[in-house]
């Protein structure tokens, strides 16, 4: 909803009071008037043409200019009518025109609509109909003029920031929603193709011949890759409004799954998987971040530990988070590795374990003690900032 449109709904309720009030006052003091039937016909009109427009002023899209100029003129014509319905001696006394502060109902939609400058323009229009009607530059006419041109550029200026602020806001949200799809890529580009990329470099430096210019090309690819992943710009569209569906697999992501599931597929002759013997029910999008995190974890542990090294995943299921920890038995991690593979451009810890957790709103800690093996722990509250709270 526009920032703005609580606005043209005050609007709405201001014209329909405002016509009422105009309205009772007249007809209270009908036997005062000079031309009582003059100022009742004007009076039926104004009625029945707010009545009739209140769809206009209910948003931005339906107030026209040609309705502006139109609703104005209706709100002018009753002011130099009001000489020819009032004694110049009721005028004199500071009687109220026949439109009364209705008018002040048409400037404003003129600020809301168009800004301050468009109430400017109202508000001249307006001051100088009620010179003429009363004749003279009296200080109660010039405090009423004045009123309701302040209020009204006042009005127009907020609006004209509101709008301003709505499109910084936006775009804001659509920067950010383009950075997530950046980051989920650039995942997936490093658990699978940039792993590719780099093993048939690998392997076609071992065999050598032909397989090593293979090799190389590969090798070249990757690096272009792993630039264009870590420094590329990417302008993507933000996603779609509409139910909360994965585009990926169709499924509902706040659906509960069982992460035990997911996690028990990883184990083998040298990954132990150990879970609680209840379903540990987490959102399936968040299930499949986890598990992804922990193939990534695990592939880490393959390519720098070794074909031989054990693993160990384990799966906590606490009343506030839960907790997945991914232990290894390898050589560890030299102190500042990780942050000198993040600045080459290996994102294999940086986005596909912690990059993933962050976007849950979850935290991912990295412990690793040279030749005593690297643990991985991977935290997920329950009531997070995105994931709101399941069962």
């Amino acid at each position: 909803m526009s920032v703005e449109q609580p606005l043209w709904r005050a609007l709405t309720g201001y014209r329909l009071l405002t016509a009422a009030y105009a309205v009772g006052l007249y007809a209270v003091a009908y036997r005062e008037h000079a031309h009582p039937l003059a100022g009742a016909a004007y009076m039926a009109v104004l009625a029945v043409w707010t009545l009739a427009t209140t769809g206009k002023v209910s948003s931005p899209r339906r107030c026209t200019r040609p309705f502006l100029v139109a609703d104005l003129g209706v709100a002018l014509t009753g002011i130099l009518l009001t000489p020819f319905v009032e004694s110049h001696q009721r005028i004199l006394d500071g009687g109220p025109t026949l439109p009364s502060i209705w008018t002040a109902g048409s400037v404003l939609a003129f600020a809301v609509k168009g800004g301050w400058r468009w109430a400017a323009a109202a508000s001249c229009l307006v001051g100088a109909a009620n010179l003429v009607e009363r004749g003279t530059a009296a200080r109660d006419t010039l405090h009423n003029v004045l009123l309701v041109a302040i209020a009204s550029i006042a009005i127009g200026y907020v609006v004209e920031v509101a709008r301003a602020s709505e499109r910084t806001l936006a775009r804001a949200l659509q920067i950010e929603a383009a950075t997530r799809e950046r980051e989920r890529l650039a995942r997936d580009i490093h658990d699978n193709v940039l792993q590719v990329l780099a093993m048939v470099q690998r392997r076609g430096a071992e065999i050598g011949g032909e397989a090593d210019a293979l090799g190389r090309m590969a090798g070249e690819q990757e690096a272009a890759l792993r630039a264009l992943v870590t420094d590329g710009a990417a302008a993507l569209p933000s996603p779609r409004d509409g139910a909360p569906v994965d585009a990926d697999t169709g499924e509902d992501p706040d659906a509960p799954r069982d992460l035990r599931a997911l996690l028990t597929a990883y184990g083998s002759a040298r990954v132990t998987v150990s879970a609680p013997g209840t379903p540990v029910l987490v959102p399936a999008r968040a299930a499949r971040e986890l598990a992804g995190a922990v193939g990534a974890a695990l592939e880490n542990v393959r390519r720098h530990a070794g074909e031989d090294a054990h693993a160990w995943i384990l799966v906590e299921d606490e009343p506030d988070a839960v907790l997945v920890s991914v232990r290894d038995d390898g050589p560890g991690i030299p102190e500042g590795r990780l942050a000198a593979a993040e600045a080459e451009g290996r994102l294999g810890v940086a986005q596909s374990i912690r990059g993933r957790l962050r976007d849950l709103g979850g935290t991912a800690d990295v412990v690793s003690v040279p030749g005593q093996g690297t643990e991985v722990e991977l935290r997920l509250a329950k009531r997070g900032r995105r994931l709101g709270s399941w069962p």
